[in-house]
């Protein structure tokens, strides 16, 4: 493709993910429009609210204003004062990052790919401007600044991640700099790096995997409880639908709330309160039906602890081959510390990626109390730095037993055995040399000649004399002239 074509397709590409983020609440509060308000109130309206849930969805804080009797109802501290809500409902970014991703992987078989991401950034800027602009009021404003950084930012990373597996396997000049830049770490280096980031990316996925999975079972288990708050809002047909969207648009904070209360700090709902594996204390919440799965106090809760426990030393387990070449080039006092080196290492990326995790999936949802929603970030990755880090040293060391080879004992000062030789009248074994004076025989290397003596070369052995005999020389046969060799009949 050349450069105009380039940068048209990823024009196209940055408006259809903005239209699609945009589109999927739009047409559900267009039906609730139409159904439960009799297209009674100005449509704008719900364009305006599609528009502040977007890009909330995508970072950007929102400042919201109620009026005093709304707030007297709602019984809120602080409701009757503007108050901000920053917690991002993380179902869109997550599509804004994947439809990113889509153009990525297009634009890393392209000649043209940084040209292609600048074309879609700029794109979504404008296009984020655009929608900040049709969305003010009164009511709700969005951050300007957040919207033209924030939003553009999660679709240009969606971009860079989709373009770099392109360049990757397409072995691009850009990709191979990369690489070559890793593979200047020395060889004792490169594996622990390797073990490291790689293990503490499938330790954090691991996390939000159990996180996903916990989340499901307590939906199924809390069934009758979730039904009892749909019914008890009394939303109607369409208003249960943009509730639901709007609960799907927040299952990916509720994962990562789940993975955190597995690895031991939690998360809270409200200042003051505390949902963890160590114990729950939480105060009055809103009727939102995501809210009856929370997970009640147990005293053997602590027990969920012993899941990132086995991921990390699993994970360790099955990364351990990869730095089986070390064991016979290091001292074993040395060879335990780089396993425990690289243990922490991957623990503290693991640690990193889940602390981002909480950084993004936390924040204000309210007023009051409900400023602090979510886990604490600080807490997150120092519990899971050293769950992680002590569980996968502890898989690095245990998983194989270091036997010390011939080389590392001559090197450690430890005497090798010496090599045998063959009994006379036995074959020597291969590798084994022979006797002196007796006949090498096949699969028998002859012994190596002194300094300053010729080599001695295998023989018939001569007879022994019989007493008083005086021992003649051995007879050598002349090697036969040319003339006399004899002819072929």
């Amino acid at each position: 493709m050349n450069r105009p074509t380039t940068a048209l397709l990823s024009a196209l590409d940055a408006l259809l993910a903005v239209a699609i983020g945009l589109g999927i609440p739009l047409v559900m509060l267009t039906i609730l429009w139409a159904t439960q308000f009799d297209l009674g109130i100005d449509w704008t309206v719900f364009w305006r609210a599609s528009a502040d849930l977007w890009m909330l969805g995508n970072g950007v804080d929102l400042l919201l204003t109620i009026d005093p009797t709304t707030a007297a109802r709602l019984a809120l501290e602080g409701a009757a004062t503007p108050f901000e809500v920053g917690i991002a409902p993380l179902g869109f970014a997550a599509l804004t990052l994947l439809l990113g991703r889509r153009s990525g992987l297009r634009l890393g078989l392209s000649p043209h790919p940084v040209l292609g991401l600048a074309v879609g950034v700029v794109t979504v800027a404008v296009l984020s401007a655009l929608v900040w602009l049709s969305a003010q009021s009164a009511d709700a404003l969005p951050s300007f600044r957040q919207a033209v950084v924030f939003v553009p930012g999660v679709y240009g990373l969606g971009v860079v991640i989709g373009a770099a597996g392109s360049l990757v396997r397409a072995r691009d000049p850009l990709a191979a700099w990369v690489l070559q830049q890793f593979d200047r770490l020395s060889d004792a280096v490169r594996p622990l790096v390797d073990v490291a980031l790689r293990g503490g990316a499938i330790v954090g996925a691991a996390m939000v995997a159990v996180g996903g999975l916990a989340m499901a079972v307590s939906l199924v288990i809390h069934y009758s409880t979730v039904i009892s708050l749909y019914e008890s809002l009394q939303s109607g047909v369409g208003g249960g639908a943009a509730l639901t969207l709007g609960q799907l648009a927040l299952l990916p904070n509720a994962v990562i709330w789940a993975a955190t209360w597995f690895v031991g700090p939690g998360f809270a709902l409200g200042t003051g309160s505390s949902v963890s594996s160590l114990g729950t204390q939480v105060g009055l919440l809103p009727s939102l039906p995501l809210f009856g799965a929370l997970p009640e106090a147990s005293p053997l809760g602590f027990a969920v602890l012993v899941v990132p426990v086995a991921i990390g030393f699993v994970v360790a387990v099955a990364l351990r081959p990869r730095l089986v070449g070390l064991a016979s080039s290091l001292s074993t006092g040395a060879w335990a510390g780089r396993m425990i080196g690289t243990g922490f290492g991957l623990g503290i990326v693991a640690a990193s990626i889940l602390g981002l995790l909480s950084v993004f999936s936390g924040g204000a949802a309210g007023p009051g109390r409900l400023a602090d929603v979510g886990p604490e970030p600080g807490a997150v990755w120092l519990w899971s730095a050293v769950i992680f880090g002590v569980s996968a040293s502890i898989g690095l060391l245990a998983s194989g037993v270091r036997l010390p080879t011939r080389e590392a004992r001559v090197t450690t000062g430890q005497p090798a055995k010496p090599e045998q030789t063959a009994k006379p009248g036995q074959p020597a074994k291969p590798g084994q040399p022979a006797k002196p004076g007796q006949p090498a025989k096949p699969g028998q290397t002859a012994k190596p000649a002194k300094p300053g003596q010729p080599e001695q070369t295998a023989k018939t052995p001569a007879p022994t004399p019989a007493a008083g005999e005086t021992a003649k020389p051995a007879a050598t046969t002349a090697p036969a002239p040319e003339s006399e060799t004899p002819l072929l009949r």
